[in-house]
C-alpha cells in the first residue's frame, strides 16, 4: 500500500481535476482518480498545486545575518508555498571562489527548511570551472547594487557567457547598464527612478542580445517591452511582484527603494498585463531584506531591496482569485519553468517528480501584515494587500506546514551536492 495519498482538486495538464496523488520515499509514484494509502490527506474542495520555486533570493548568509539567515528565510519561504530557493552571491564575502562557496555551504547545511541552490559570481573562467559542479548558476551584475560586484564590460561578459555555456551552468543577469546609472542625491522614489532610468535596463538587454546571450535569464524585468525582447532573442525573463504591484506613487518612501527601481504607474500596469498574458518566463521574488532601522535612514543612503519570498505566491494566488491572472500561467511561472530551467525534479504533479505540494483554500483570503511574517527583517512593502497563503505544504513527501503552522524540521537539501 502507498505510504501517503493526497486527494483533492489537483492541478494536472493545465487545469484542476479531482484526483489522488500517491507518495513514497519522497516522490510521486501515482496520480489516479482513486488511490489507497496508509495515510491520507483529504483536501476536499481545496486546490493541490506543485510547490513553488523561487529562483532569486538573498538570504544574507554569511555576513549580513542581522537582516536574514537561511533558517528564517527558508521558514518564510515555506509559509509562502515555496520549497526550493536559489540564493544570490552578493554576501560578505561574496560567493566568488570555491573556498568561499564551500564555506557557505558548510554554514547553511542542516539549517534550511526548504531545498536550495547557490549562485556564484566571477569574471574569471578558471574560477567558474572549479565551482561549476556545485552551483545552481552564475550571476552577472551589469549594474551596481548591494555589495561591490560589477561586470559591465562586453568582452568579459561574452567570455563568461561562453564559459558558462560550455560548463552547462545557467546564467542570470542583473541587466542595468551601469554606465547609464546616475549617482546624484536622491530623496524619493522618483529621484531613484531618475538615477536608474529604464534606458539603462533596455540598453543592457540590447547588449546581451548583441553578444548572442541565448538562454540567459534576465532578472527582475520592469518593462513589458523587455519581456518580448527576451523571448525573441531566446532568453528567459524573470519578474518580481514588487514591479507588478508597486510604483513610484506608492507611499513607501525608502522602503520602496529597489534596484532596478519601481517605475511609473503606467509601466507597472503594462508589466502586470503582460505577465497575465503569459509573456514572462518565471516569477522570482528578489527577496532582499533589510532591517527596519536601515530602511529608516535617509533615502539617499538607505540600502535597496525589499523582502518577498513569503508573499510572492500568495499575492499571485489572490490575483488568480480576482481573475487577473490564469492559474495555469501562475503555475507555469512559479513552479514549472524555474524547475525546468534549473534542472530540479519538481514543479509538476506527475509520476517521478519530488513530492513537493502546496494545498490552498481559495476562499481563505487574508490581509498581509508584516508583523506576522517569518522573515527576520519584520516588515513588508505589501502591508494590507490581499493574499492566499497555503494551509498545508508537503516537501519530500513530509508534511512541513499544517493549518498554516510549521510542523516539520530543517530537512532542506542542496540541489547540487545532495541530489534530490
Amino acid at each position: 500500500m502507498i505510504d501517503l495519498v493526497v486527494e483533492g482538486r489537483l492541478f494536472l495538464d493545465g487545469e484542476l481535476k479531482q484526483g489522488c496523488v500517491g507518495i513514497e520515499n519522497g516522490r510521486i509514484v501515482a496520480v489516479k482518480k482513486v488511490l489507497r494509502g496508509e495515510t491520507k490527506i483529504d483536501a476536499g474542495y481545496r486546490i493541490v498545486l506543485p510547490a513553488a520555486m523561487d529562483p532569486h533570493v538573498h538570504f544574507r548568509q554569511p555576513g549580513m545575518t542581522n537582516k536574514e539567515d537561511f533558517s528564517s528565510g527558508s521558514l518564510a519561504a515555506l509559509h509562502g508555498g515555496v520549497t526550493t530557493v536559489l540564493d544570490m552571491p552578493n554576501t560578505f564575502p561574496p560567493t566568488d571562489r570555491l573556498a568561499v562557496l564551500k564555506d557557505k555551504k558548510r554554514i547553511v547545511r542542516g539549517r534550511s527548511y526548504v531545498d536550495y541552490g547557490m549562485f556564484v559570481t566571477t569574471d574569471l573562467p578558471r574560477r567558474l570551472e572549479a565551482m561549476a559542479p556545485h552551483v545552481a548558476g552564475l550571476k552577472i551584475f551589469m549594474g551596481s547594487t548591494t555589495g561591490s560586484l560589477l561586470d559591465n564590460d562586453d568582452k568579459s561578459i561574452h567570455r563568461m557567457l561562453r564559459k558558462a555555456e560550455a560548463l552547462h551552468v545557467p546564467v542570470s543577469v542583473h541587466a542595468e547598464d551601469d554606465s547609464m546609472i546616475f549617482h546624484e542625491e536622491a530623496g524619493s522614489l522618483k529621484d531613484h527612478l531618475r538615477n536608474r532610468p529604464a534606458d539603462a535596463e533596455f540598453n543592457a538587454v540590447r547588449r546581451l542580445i548583441a553578444l548572442g546571450a541565448k538562454g540567459v535569464n534576465i532578472c527582475h524585468v520592469t518593462r513589458a517591452e523587455i519581456l518580448d525582447m527576451a523571448t525573441e532573442a531566446g532568453m528567459s525573463s524573470e519578474v518580481a511582484p514588487h514591479h507588478m504591484l508597486l510604483d513610484i506613487g506608492s507611499p513607501l518612501g525608502a522602503r520602496g527603494k529597489v534596484n532596478p527601481p519601481l517605475r511609473q504607474p503606467l509601466a507597472k500596469d503594462a508589466l502586470y498585463r503582460a505577465v497575465a498574458q503569459g509573456k514572462a518566463t518565471m516569477l522570482g521574488s528578489d527577496h532582499a531584506p533589510h532591517t527596519v532601522d536601515e530602511k529608516s535612514e535617509d533615502f539617499d543612503i538607505c540600502p535597496s531591496g525589499v523582502p518577498g519570498v513569503e508573499t510572492m505566491f500568495p499575492l499571485m494566488m489572490a490575483a488568480v482569485k480576482r481573475n487577473d491572472i490564469p492559474l495555469a500561467t501562475l503555475v507555469r511561472m512559479a513552479c514549472e519553468e524555474p524547475a525546468r530551467r534549473f534542472n530540479v525534479p519538481k514543479g509538476r504533479i506527475e509520476e517521478g517528480m519530488m513530492a513537493d505540494l502546496a494545498i490552498y483554500d481559495p476562499r481563505e483570503m487574508s490581509t498581509i501584515e508584516g508583523s506576522r511574517l517569518y522573515s527576520k527583517c519584520g516588515w513588508t512593502p505589501y502591508e494590507g494587500m490581499e493574499a492566499i497563503f497555503p494551509q498545508t505544504v508537503i516537501m519530500h513527501g513530509e508534511i512541513q506546514l499544517k493549518g498554516g503552522e510549521p510542523c516539520g524540521e530543517t530537512i532542506g537539501r542542496d540541489i547540487k551536492d545532495e541530489p534530490l
